[in-house]
């Protein structure tokens, strides 16, 4: 790619903004070296990558990539045989520290499956926490060693605090003895040693060695003899300490070398990742998306917006080259957005061919190009003279040398600055010739000829910058398949200018040039009511499948519910028999066992009856094959009378009729505490069951509970006692019925017979759970009470 090009485009600008969002050296370089590439294999891999990091800092923030720090220089210096310094040392301890925090921050849920790229980089990364634990166990900070670096240190440096005190202490106490010599009663230091501060006049009374004077020559600092030999063994071990800091600092540096590969492989590909997450925030801050690649110089760019405008302000335009047209010729007036197109379509592709999102809408379309010439001057220059045309047209004939079926070619203005009718053939003949060798063009233009050339030729589309007359300003809206007008005329009438001026420039213009400017009005009109219209429609069409999905979601959970419900309801059937089965197996084998004791023969027929007319009842009772359907025993509920038992499909629940059918054939219905109003082809009227002798036992019990137990009970008006007594025997049916909860109606009064139900619900042996019910439920007066199963 041209650097020429970049630099016409801006693509500089975009790449300091990307590298603002990095965080280490190493991360914001990757950024500034960031070019694009033709190859569309790589452009893919590229974005791929992107949109893994996009997904990454959506649902987490970002990596763990705190404290991290570029250690190219150190690696460097490390391989020469340098001693590192406490402060790169730090910096490799960060680094093998970030290595470690990502490959456990990966390790936790299924991440390699959602972000594999990103999970194959942090799976390479090495953890050395033998030499993080040594760094960090040694250094204290960018230039201290910790005490317990060694043992050697740790003993060195308590002798120098011990011989400082004892310094200190002398001192004072000569402080004391020679005070009147003293500028000051201080102990201070000169040169590592500890002196006092004697005035200049009394240098003879205190015998000692001076290692400084004041500026004014009053002060003398003198080391007196008396600690002149303590001073020099704390000298000495000063030495030392720092010898054994040396010797630390090369051991922890030979370490560092022998890990050094592993080392520098981290370092990479830390800052390629802290790369990645700048090109993902880069994009989120723009509002970006990953466009779809080709390499077939097919463009499809919705709502592109330009990234260094304001994007509060920027107006998304739709372009569109390379399906049907091959080149698009853009018109209009001056400052209508002309070159912010040309601008736009160029840095977007760019932007794409480096794995960076675009700010367009999800599911634009971008070509790969192996070249993308530009020729963009200042259309807002006043003086177009010879010498901008020259300039022009020299980049033109390098443009023209090395243009290909491959490339992308971004003019603006062509032909501008000479003669119009020379100019606009120039132009068409340029254009040709570009046409002619294979390639993408975009060109903006003044001239109405290029317009009529553009309408007459295959692979050529017209495109315009709308603008507003009535407003003198332009809406920057780019509108493909019409020429745009320069609508002169209009803007000097409503700046002012006299119409018998206006009237007499019309006059010069030939009947067919203001007939086709009449049609390009016309057409432009037109296409923008269509375009309401049909932006219209696609909202109400969204709005209408959003609506679809939505209710289409809702059957299917309420379809999902019932069936689940019936499941269950036929697993707890099972489930009923299969217990009884056991019991009566269990009974079997006891009769079995009582006919092997009997020792006379009566007592064994009557032990061989049982057995028998127990195994009739089992397999009487069995009922594996056959579910008895909830609703059997009712039909629809063509009549009512008040007082009749009903049952509400849509609620699955039994309840009472309370009211006749009203106009709209709908009844009241009081289910518990509630009345509701259901229609009457939603409603099962519940026949009296007809007793069958033959079938007893526990099916039947069973049958009967399902049937008759009702899913809650009114215990208000009772005593205490007696609700309690009718609670038990309620809940002991509920229970066998197989209900999975059921409200005790208690009503709110003075709380006596509610406090008393929710004492013995808490110890009730088929109790799991209870809870107040909710307003709809009849709130503090119910008490909602979950069965065990």
């Amino acid at each position: 790619m041209e650097d020429k090009t970049l630099r016409i485009l801006e693509y500089d600008k975009i790449i300091n903004m990307l590298s603002k969002c990095a965080v280490s050296n190493k991360g914001k370089n990757m950024c500034l070296e960031l070019k694009p590439s033709n190859n569309i294999h790589e452009v893919i891999d590229n974005l791929l990558e992107t949109k893994e990091a996009f997904e990454v800092v959506l649902r987490w923030g970002s990596l763990p990539l705190e404290g991290i720090r570029d250690v190219e220089d150190t690696v460097r210096r490390c391989r020469m045989g340098f001693v590192l310094t406490p402060r790169e040392l730090l910096n490799v301890c960060d680094l093998l520290r970030c290595a470690r925090n990502l490959k456990s921050f990966m390790k936790e849920g299924s991440k390699k499956e959602s972000y594999p790229i990103i999970y194959d980089i942090i799976e390479s990364l090495f953890v050395i926490k033998n030499l993080e634990d040594s760094i960090e166990n040694a250094i204290a900070g960018e230039n201290e060693i910790h005490d317990r670096a060694s043992q050697k240190l740790f003993t060195i440096r308590k002798s120098i605090r011990d011989k400082n005190l004892r310094i200190r202490e002398k001192l004072q106490s000569m402080v004391q003895t020679y005070s009147k010599y003293l500028q000051d009663p201080i102990v201070t230091i000169r040169g590592d040693r500890f002196v006092i501060p004697v005035k200049a006049e009394h240098k003879g009374s205190v015998p000692g060695l001076v290692h400084d004077q004041s500026s004014s020559g009053s002060t003398l600092f003198i080391e007196p003899i008396a600690v002149v030999e303590m001073n020099n063994e704390i000298k000495e071990l000063m030495l030392k300490e720092k010898a054994e800091i040396e010797r630390i600092l090369s051991e922890l540096s030979q370490k560092v070398l022998q890990h050094v590969d592993e080392i520098e492989h981290d370092n990479e590909n830390i800052a390629y990742l802290d790369f990645l997450m700048a090109k993902s925030k880069f994009g989120l801050d723009l509002n970006c998306t990953i466009p779809d690649v080709n390499d077939r110089g097919y463009i499809n760019i919705k709502s592109a917006r330009h990234p260094l405008i304001d994007k509060e302000k920027v107006v998304p335009i739709d372009i569109r080259l390379g399906d049907t047209f091959k080149a698009l010729i853009i018109t209009g007036p001056n400052t209508g957005g002309k070159t912010v197109t040309l601008k736009t379509a160029g840095l977007l592709t760019l932007m794409a061919m480096s794995g960076l999102a675009i700010p367009a809408r999800d599911g634009s379309q971008i070509s790969v190009f192996k070249n993308i010439f530009a020729d963009i001057g200042d259309e807002q220059s006043i003086e177009q003279s010879l010498s901008t045309f020259s300039s022009h047209m020299t980049n033109i004939v390098e443009i023209i040398k090395n243009v290909d079926d491959k490339s992308l070619v971004l003019v603006d203005e062509l032909g501008a600055g000479t003669d119009p009718v020379e100019g606009a053939a120039l132009a068409m003949s340029i254009l040709e010739r570009f046409y002619e060798a294979g390639s993408r063009i975009i060109a903006t233009t003044h001239y109405s000829e290029i317009k009529v050339f553009a309408m007459e030729r295959e692979g050529f589309e017209n495109a315009s910058v709308e603008f507003d007359v009535e407003t003198l300003r332009p809406t920057y809206r780019l509108l493909i398949g019409i020429p745009g007008k320069s609508n002169a005329f209009e803007i000097s009438e409503r700046l002012g200018l006299e119409s018998a001026v206006i009237d007499k420039a019309r006059s010069y213009v030939s009947k067919d040039t203001v007939k086709f400017e009449d049609v390009i009005q016309s057409l432009q009109s037109k296409t923008l009511l269509l375009q309401r219209e049909l932006d219209d429609a696609q909202r109400i069409k969204k709005e209408a499948l959003e609506l679809k999905k939505e209710l289409s979601e809702k059957k299917y959970k309420i379809d999902s519910q019932r069936e689940n419900m019936i499941r269950r309801a036929q697993e707890e059937a099972r489930q009923i028999v299969r217990q009884a089965k056991l019991e009566t197996d269990s009974m079997i084998k006891e009769i079995n066992d009582i006919r092997m004791k009997a020792q006379e023969a009566a007592s064994i027929k009557e032990a061989e009856d049982i057995r028998k007319r127990l195994k009739q009842k089992l397999d009487d009772m069995d009922t594996s094959e056959e579910i008895v359907d909830e609703r059997e025993g009712m039909v629809a509920a063509e009549d009512v009378k008040i007082g009749d038992e009903v049952f509400v499909t849509t609620l699955s629940q039994k309840g009472e009729v309370i009211s006749l059918p009203d106009s709209k054939g709908e009844v009241s219905v009081q289910i518990g505490i509630m009345k509701i109003s259901v229609p009457l082809n939603k409603l099962l009227k519940v026949l009296n069951k007809k007793k069958e002798s033959k079938k007893t036992g526990t099916t039947n019990l069973i049958s009967q509970k399902v049937y008759s137990v009702a899913s809650s009970i009114d215990l208000r008006g009772q005593t205490l006692d007696e609700a309690l007594y009718n609670l038990d025997k309620y809940l002991d049916d509920a229970f066998l019925a197989g209900l999975e909860s059921v409200r005790i109606i208690h009503g709110k009064g003075t709380g006596v017979l509610r406090e008393g139900i929710k004492s013995e619900l808490k110890k009730h042996r088929y109790v799991k759970n209870i809870r107040i019910g909710d307003i709809s439920e009849g709130g503090s007066g119910v008490t909602v009470v979950e069965l065990k199963r």
